[in-house]
């Protein structure tokens, strides 16, 4: 039988941070609670008026006092205040060469797809000591990704991307749950992150395949919904080209400039007249609205990011090799 513990296991590398954040913040309400309901005893038992007739001396006040119970709770809470800050970025910010996993939340269920094309549904696996980015998305109701063990929890809310960031450091299988209550089956909404060595992940990854990748079958949908035909690669077509596009500024007709990153390449799928490219017309490319799911959405995202020429993102099995590697070392 295990120990009881106020807290879950610590299996991530930002878990410890935010523990010491959260303890912080703890100590502080607990001092700060005990100090207050000992002056109000303290003063409620010295100043109490013991006859029908006494009068209180007046009291002028201190300044210097005042001054300090003022600057110093001031000054704890810019120091929880930068603390949380600091973390937030960090636990925010994915760091380079991550794997790259999408989930895709749906009433109750999550949806991961790897970009070899290993899927999986309330299953996650990842190595230890490689930095894991999860794309989320949702397909239905506002959802909540939370993985208690690792200190992370996010929002997936329909209609956009949000991503998450891990790096996992203890073997092990560890509980996802929904944290935002989504419809009747929400209890039942959770799953499990599977932390395996670098070897034993070389070794799942191999028995996992499903045979396409994300980027093949997006490139298969791209060909289906018959986007090579104005999309050109090389000449100038009806629509932009899209190669080396993706991670850049876009120019739109109204003078904006937008970065082409994932939500900015979801919007001109679903509704192409949201945002137009300066140079091009309006009302030529169909809206895709309610006819693509967010699972062939981010195919053909991953298929878009690898038509430019910057870095590709890793895929999970050769961050399974590398992990591999740098282990042996």
């Amino acid at each position: 039988m295990g120990s009881l513990s106020l807290f879950p296991p610590q299996a991530s590398t930002t878990a410890g941070e935010v523990d010491a954040l959260y303890m912080f913040v703890i100590t502080i309400s607990v001092i700060m609670t005990v100090l207050i309901f000992f002056c109000v005893f303290y003063f409620a038992v010295k100043y109490r008026r013991r006859s029908p007739d006494e009068r209180p001396k007046p009291i002028h006040g201190s300044v210097p006092l005042e001054i300090a119970w003022s600057v110093i709770p001031f000054g704890i809470m810019l120091v929880m205040f930068a603390w949380g800050t600091e973390l937030y970025y960090k636990n925010y910010t994915p760091p380079a060469n991550t794997l790259d996993v999408f989930v895709t939340g749906k009433q109750w269920m999550w949806k991961v797809q790897y970009p070899d094309g290993q899927r999986e549904i309330n299953e996650l696996h990842v190595p230890t000591g490689r930095p894991v980015k999860l794309t989320l998305a949702s397909e239905d109701a506002i959802h909540s990704f939370y993985v208690p063990a690792f200190r992370i929890k996010h929002d997936v809310v329909p209609g956009q991307y949000e991503t998450l960031w891990f790096q996992a450091t203890t073997p092990g299988r560890y509980h996802i749950f929904c944290a935002e209550y989504c419809g009747t089956g929400h209890a039942a909404m959770g799953g499990w992150v599977t932390v395996m060595d670098p070897a034993a992940y070389e070794t799942w990854l191999a028995g996992g395949g499903s045979g396409a990748s994300m980027k093949d079958q997006g490139e298969k949908l791209f060909t289906q919904y018959g986007c090579v035909t104005c999309h050109l690669m090389d000449t100038k077509g009806r629509c932009p080209s899209l190669r080396n596009v993706f991670g850049k500024p876009v120019q739109l007709d109204d003078g904006r400039v937008v970065t082409a990153d994932e939500s900015y390449v979801r919007e001109s799928i679903l509704n192409p007249n949201a945002k137009i490219v300066a140079g091009y017309k309006r009302d030529v490319m169909p809206v895709f609205q309610g006819q693509i799911s967010e699972e062939s959405l981010l195919q053909l995202i991953v298929y878009i990011k690898s038509l430019s020429n910057a870095e590709a993102p890793q895929t999970a099995a050769a961050a399974g090799n590398t992990a591999a590697k740098g282990s042996t070392k």
